[in-house]
Formats: structure tokens, C-alpha cells, sequence
């Protein structure tokens, strides 16, 4: 599936893929006021419009149903950061896979601190790279002590992989990192019930 052209409605709603229906209706009724034409401090047509297109797909279960199909087949295809013909021995892409498994590892970890890990085959799929490819990978970084591996046999980052990360050169999208203006680019700044992309999950705290 081609990701060019995809619409996101849970980015336009800035949902959590997982937020429910009562989560849905309330975002969105938050956000239409906000930007309805009529609005004469912060009307906005195109953006009503984005609005209401994302509305009526996400909050029809069936309609939902189809599109997050598309949606999680899309979220795979971005994380592909290579394909296995590309992989080889240099260390250019020894550096692209290094930073794939790190970057994956912190999403994990970002969005469930207390289960953080993923496992080996997940990894694999993810990047698009077979597991006999990952092994070298996997030793350099446990050993550097930018991964550890968990009890339950999954791998997860640690402290000083986050930090490393935050060095640069990341293959991370620049939409899930942690910033100071999550909370400043939503339409209410407080301490709501968001994901740690700053996306309204469910809940009454909206």
C-alpha cells in the first residue's frame, strides 16, 4: 500500500488510534467550535472541513473498521527503514539498523513505561529485516548499554539509548518525539488525558 496521499484522521483529530467513541465525539465537537467558518477568532473552512471528513469515518464503526486497516498497514510501511535486499555489510546501513531499533525501543517505551519491551521477531517485522541481520545489532547495542534485554526475554531502551537518540540522526518521525509544545499545539493546555504523542486518548478529562 502506498502511504503517499494517505489522510490521517487521527492526526487531524489528534486522536489516539485507540481513543473510544465517547472520545471521538467530544474531540470533535471541541474542535469544530474552535475552527467552524463562523467563528470569528479562530474560523477556519479548510480545517473544518479536514474536520469533519476525519469525524464521519472515525466515529461509524464499520467505516472506522476498514480505514484502521489502512492505517495500521500504513504505520508499518513508515517504519520500513529499509528492505532486506538493501541490507549488507556496510556501515552505513549498520548505523540506519542501529537507529531502527532504537527508535522503535523508545516508542515503546515512551508509550508504556512499565512494559516497554518488544520482542526480537517484532523488531524484525517492523524493519523490514530478517533476524540474522539484527543479531550483530542487537549484541552492539546491549553491549554499548543503549538496550537491555527484559525478563520476559524482550528488548527495551534504556536511559542512556534515549539519551543517545537525542543526539540527532534520528529515524524517529519527528511527530512522535517528546517536545515542549505538545501541549501548547492543543486546543486545551492542561492536564488532560493524552498520549505521549499528545494525542486525546479516552477518558473523562477532556
Amino acid at each position: 500500500m502506498n502511504a503517499v496521499g494517505f489522510e490521517n484522521y487521527y492526526e487531524i483529530l489528534q486522536l489516539s488510534s485507540n481513543a473510544d467513541h465517547d472520545t471521538v465525539e467530544k474531540v470533535y465537537r471541541m474542535l469544530a467550535k474552535r475552527f467552524h467558518p463562523d467563528n470569528p477568532i479562530s474560523g477556519n473552512s479548510e480545517k473544518f472541513s479536514e474536520l469533519k471528513k476525519s469525524y464521519e469515518v472515525l466515529s461509524n464503526p464499520e467505516k472506522r473498521a476498514a480505514y484502521d486497516v489502512k492505517y495500521s498497514e500504513v504505520e508499518e510501511l513508515q517504519w520500513r527503514v529499509f528492505d532486506q535486499e538493501s541490507a549488507s555489510d556496510s556501515h552505513e546501513s549498520d548505523k540506519r539498523i542501529f537507529q531502527g531499533i532504537l527508535s522503535l525501543l523508545y516508542v515503546a517505551r515512551r508509550q508504556d513505561v512499565d512494559k516497554p519491551g518488544m520482542g526480537i521477531m517484532h523488531l524484525q517485522n517492523m524493519l523490514g529485516c530478517p533476524s540474522e541481520h539484527l543479531e550483530f545489532h542487537v549484541w552492539y547495542l546491549k553491549e554499548k548499554g543503549w538496550i537491555e534485554r527484559l525478563e520476559n526475554g524482550q528488548l527495551a531502551i534504556t536511559a542512556s539509548g534515549v539519551e543517545k537518540l537525542a543526539e540527532g540522526d534520528l529515524l524517529l518521525r519527528s511527530d512522535r518525539l517528546l517536545t515542549d509544545s505538545v501541549s501548547k499545539n492543543h486546543p486545551d493546555n492542561g492536564d488532560d488525558n493524552r498520549d505521549t504523542n499528545g494525542r486525546f486518548l479516552n477518558g473523562d478529562s477532556l
